[in-house]
């Protein structure tokens, strides 16, 4: 019943088999997160999906919500007034999801982010709500001042009033994890962004070296800083960029200075399925994350995953989590600080020996680091929520 109402919970559902939604204001499809929630639970459940956009592999059915609605966009005038309640109930995003999933019934939901905590708990799931939180929320964009005057202190309410009541939490990193503890006294388990295990080997190191980059285009995330690095280096290399076109106007900035260099190319991003692939046949990822909020500071994101699934060495600015896999591992190099200078210090020691060295060491870690191991976590997270007797 795609976008349908009813009971997708119960509906053609097997009697042997437990309900679990899968809820997400996100395209669930292009998700690579909640795609892997989905590749969890699929052969252990009724998936219900609901999200934007098409149903997403291994779903048994999906609930389409308007693509027009966004959950971001609260009333500005309620969270002045510190309406928040009133705020999240009116949200358009929000009320279209409770419309279409009015009359459902599932044993257990996982609620991706904050945002979807609240519906989900009122929706009274069997036997509980499972929050899978992707970043620490009040912090998301605490780089800037309008944000932390309103919209932090809507979303630290969220974490107050309505994410305690989860059943279990997950996260993305340590550092995350910790800060949920420290203000709000959450518990979250570590899932980190691990990519799914890529049946590869690492390609023959080119001459130049082949740099590449992979993911979503904000201009506080300063991708023009591996430009004045590669730009400034005297080592022979290209840069790749395959990024999504999340801030339209930086994006084409970034276009119009590679198409005045030689060695540098900025493309489309490329679906999911194909990521992997196409990294492959590079040699070094880049990814130097300025720590602008705090989200940053403890970023540990799917593309230093990808990096490995795709048998690439990495090198990174000091981002303690990142760091901290790169140096277990050996893959790569971290650089001293988040400029272009101690980027181009790197890229001018390097030789193709160490490259092959750092891509003998990815191709090592790629299966302890990937998506499958993490994904057991999950399972394990929903399991301890459910009578002993389903789990066996």
């Amino acid at each position: 019943m795609d976008g349908g109402r009813g009971d997708p919970g119960r509906e053609g559902r097997s009697s042997l088999m437990r309900s679990l939604l899968i809820l997400s204001f996100s395209d669930i499809s292009a998700d690579a997160r909640v795609r892997k929630q989905v590749e969890a639970f699929s052969g252990r459940f009724e998936v219900t999906t609901c999200g934007y956009g098409p149903r997403p592999r291994g779903a048994h059915r999906h609930i389409a919500l308007p693509e027009h609605t966004e959950v971001w966009r609260y009333s500005r005038r309620l969270l002045l007034t510190r309406r928040y309640a009133l705020a999240y109930e009116q949200n358009e995003a929000i009320v279209a999801a409770r419309k279409l999933l009015e009359g459902s019934a599932f044993d257990v939901i996982v609620a991706n982010d904050v945002d979807a905590v609240p519906l989900a708990l009122s929706l009274d799931p069997t036997y509980g709500v499972h929050a899978d939180l992707h970043e620490f929320a009040p912090s998301q964009k605490s780089e800037m001042l309008r944000w932390r005057l309103f919209v932090a202190p809507f979303l630290a309410w969220i974490c107050r009033r309505h994410v305690t009541r989860a059943r279990s939490v997950t996260t993305v990193a340590a550092g995350i994890a910790e800060e949920y503890r420290r203000r709000f006294g959450i518990t979250a388990e570590v899932v980190t962004n691990a990519t799914p295990r890529a049946d590869l080997v690492p390609t023959p190191t080119h001459r130049p070296l082949a740099l590449v980059h992979s993911g979503a285009c904000f201009r506080n995330r300063h991708l023009d800083l591996m430009l004045d690095a590669v730009q400034q280096s005297t080592t022979p290399l290209t840069l790749d960029l395959y990024l999504t076109p999340n801030d339209p106007v930086y994006l084409n900035e970034l276009k119009v200075r590679a198409d005045q260099t030689s060695n540098v190319r900025v493309h489309d991003a490329v679906p999911y399925d194909e990521l992997v692939a196409t990294l492959n046949d590079h040699d070094i990822g880049v990814f130097v994350l300025p720590p602008v909020n705090a989200n940053y500071r403890w970023a540990l994101p799917n593309k230093l995953f990808d990096f490995v699934q795709a048998r690439l060495g990495v090198v990174i600015g000091p981002s303690p989590e990142m760091a901290a896999i790169v140096r277990a591992h050996g893959f790569g190099v971290v650089a001293d600080d988040f400029s272009a200078a101690s980027l181009t210090r790197i890229f001018d020691a390097m030789v193709p020996s160490d490259v092959e060295g750092f891509k003998d060491a990815a191709d090592r870690a790629a299966a302890s680091l990937s998506a499958e191991e993490q994904q057991r976590i999950w399972v394990e997270a929903v399991d301890r929520m459910l009578p002993s007797e389903t789990t066996s």
